[in-house]
């Protein structure tokens, strides 16, 4: 009897034990540790702009899609656009530009080497890409917020530093009767062996009805001021598909 006493006296006391671990959080029943909870996994754009609360302020009001214009044409099915595609120079793009913050993975487009130099080959480039920008089922894009990241992002990426901005155009707006946020500025610069110190770009952030939103980035060198109306009348160009 005695030993069953303490036997029972120890059970209980261990229950006892159990039974605090439990209701504080310390541990599950068979002693493990809880898991921690899991971290934000929304992507970067979705975590920095989250969708607006209430009634979105609605994009200016554009005229039904036209057809695309005469030419030839860019398709990037995975971002839901297409835009003229150019000759000589440009050449169709081949790589996967993902830098920054936001790791936009520029896959589609044209190009061309415009110098090289100590630090590489330089570029004037048309490209574009589909970024994760809402949250699970939601639409509704913060097209500023999206826009000047995603424009941020390019400027602290792909030109030397530090560089100087001069804004251009910073508009909500339509593309292709989409709305669309359109940052256009000029960086000036200077890097060792670079011709270029200067250069036009562009950054289009078109909601084209999904989680992610269809990027279009444009840029041309200063030493090829000559293609500069390029950047407009690509974005001109916009259709969604």
């Amino acid at each position: 009897m005695i030993f069953a006493g303490i036997a029972g006296a120890i059970l209980a006391a261990g229950l006892a034990v159990v039974l605090v671990l439990v209701l504080s959080g310390e541990g599950d029943a068979f002693g493990r540790d809880r898991a921690e909870a899991p971290t934000d996994v929304r992507p970067p754009l979705a975590r920095a702009c989250p969708p607006p609360t209430g009634v979105p302020e609605a994009a200016p009001s554009g005229p039904p899609v036209a057809a695309p214009p005469a030419g030839p044409r860019t398709v990037d099915d995975e971002a839901g656009i297409s835009y003229a595609a150019y000759g000589a120079p440009w050449e169709t793009w081949n790589q996967v530009w993902r830098a920054g913050t936001l790791q936009v993975p520029y896959r589609k487009g044209q190009h061309f080497v415009t110098e090289s130099y100590s630090g590489g080959q330089y570029h004037a480039s048309i490209l574009s890409a589909a970024v994760p920008a809402a949250n699970n089922d939601a639409v509704t894009l913060d097209l500023e917020c999206v826009g000047r990241q995603v424009a941020a992002d390019v400027r602290a990426e792909y030109y030397p530093q530090p560089n100087t901005m001069e804004p251009l155009r910073d508009a909500l707006t339509t593309l292709g009767g989409r709305p669309a946020w359109v940052s256009k500025f000029r960086l000036t610069f200077s890097a060792p062996g670079l011709s270029a110190t200067d250069e036009l770009s562009a950054v289009a952030v078109v909601d084209v009805g999904k989680t992610t939103a269809a990027v279009l980035y444009v840029s041309i060198p200063g030493t090829h001021r000559h293609l500069d109306p390029v950047v407009d009348d690509v974005l001109k160009s916009v259709r969604p598909l």
